[in-house]
């Protein structure tokens, strides 16, 4: 078996150097190397309605970080009475196996959270806020501005231990409740993030509508208030349009992609959300587009399995499928 996929990997890559021959000229605009930050152990997992064993999170992440994925979002820290599936979050902090260059992140959008991440020994820290404010009012009960004056106590307390701190913040091409979301809120709320020290501001299409055009119109419009080398991009796949959608991100310069091995996760508001885009499926198309990003596809499709296995499903990478149904 592992022969077999070891021959069928090989096919892949000359696959991806074809590509790769292919796209020279078209991709000359595109980076050289895009970071990519994993997200499935915490935005994948905390919406499975079956509790996840400890054990099993933790071996995930170990194969993440086997597969050499250079930013490990692990868990996140607020009250299991709102994301049971976090419970264990000191737990699978204390128990992982951490390897040299990666980094291991937590989501703390208070500051009792972040203490205990600080105690659990996490390299860095995210606050989550949105550009809308219905759903920022449903999902963390509070509206946009209060929400970043909660943030200000996290942050105070970052800059005292230099913690560095990362910024989401959601519904950036689309709203369950609002519908529409200007591009103009979204910079708005991306420019209070970032000047309040966040070194990093992710723009999440939390319930996946976007389209490439509407991504880099958004692109245009943030990047008028931050530099876009701050800027990542978070893209879920409801629709379709996630890998359209980072390579139009790609081309107005972004440098930084989230995504979440075997595609795990979704927004439960929005009807039909896939997930985020998977991991897999932005390693291939970025290998084809010869750009690096320093991670193994294979061990991250082997990571993929694992979790899928491990949930009772099948994985919904694309890339894992074929490399599956093809051994």
């Amino acid at each position: 078996m592992a022969s077999c996929f070891g021959r069928m990997f090989s096919f892949y890559k000359i696959c991806l150097q074809q590509a790769r021959s292919c796209s020279t000229h078209a991709s000359t605009s595109l980076p050289a190397y895009v970071k990519i930050v994993e997200v499935g152990p915490r935005d994948g997992l905390q919406n499975e309605k079956k509790f996840v064993p400890t054990e099993t999170k933790v071996e995930f992440i170990n194969k993440l970080s086997e597969a050499g994925l250079p930013v490990i979002e692990v868990t996140s820290f607020v009250s299991p009475k709102w994301v049971p599936q976090m419970a264990d979050n000191s737990e699978v902090l204390q128990s992982i196996k951490r390897s040299k260059g990666i980094t291991y992140t937590a989501l703390t959008p208070n500051l009792k959270g972040f203490k205990d991440a600080v105690s659990c020994g996490v390299s860095e820290v995210a606050i989550f806020g949105a550009a809308s404010e219905t759903f920022s009012k449903k999902n963390i009960n509070c509206s946009i501005s209060e929400s970043l004056q909660r943030f200000e106590e996290v942050m105070k307390a970052a800059r005292e231990l230099q913690m560095p701190v990362r910024g989401y913040v959601s519904c950036v091409l689309g709203c369950p409740y609002e519908k529409t979301v200007s591009p103009e809120k979204v910079a708005q709320v991306a420019k209070e993030m970032f000047e309040m020290g966040c070194y990093e501001i992710s723009l999440g299409d939390t319930i996946g509508v976007g389209t490439p055009g509407a991504m880099k119109q958004l692109i245009a419009v943030v990047t008028k208030q931050i530099p876009i080398e701050r800027v990542a991009v978070h893209c879920h796949d409801t629709y379709g349009q996630a890998l359209a959608n980072i390579l139009a991100a790609l081309q107005m310069g972004v440098t930084v992609v989230d995504s979440s091995t075997a595609g795990l996760g979704g927004c439960p508001y929005a009807k039909g959300a896939s997930g985020n885009v998977a991991t897999e499926d932005v390693l291939y198309m970025l290998d084809g587009l010869g750009i690096k990003t320093g991670v193994d596809l294979q061990k991250t499709v082997e990571a993929g399995r694992f979790i899928s296995q491990a949930l009772g499903r099948s994985t919904q990478s694309k890339v894992g499928q074929a490399m599956k149904s093809s051994l």
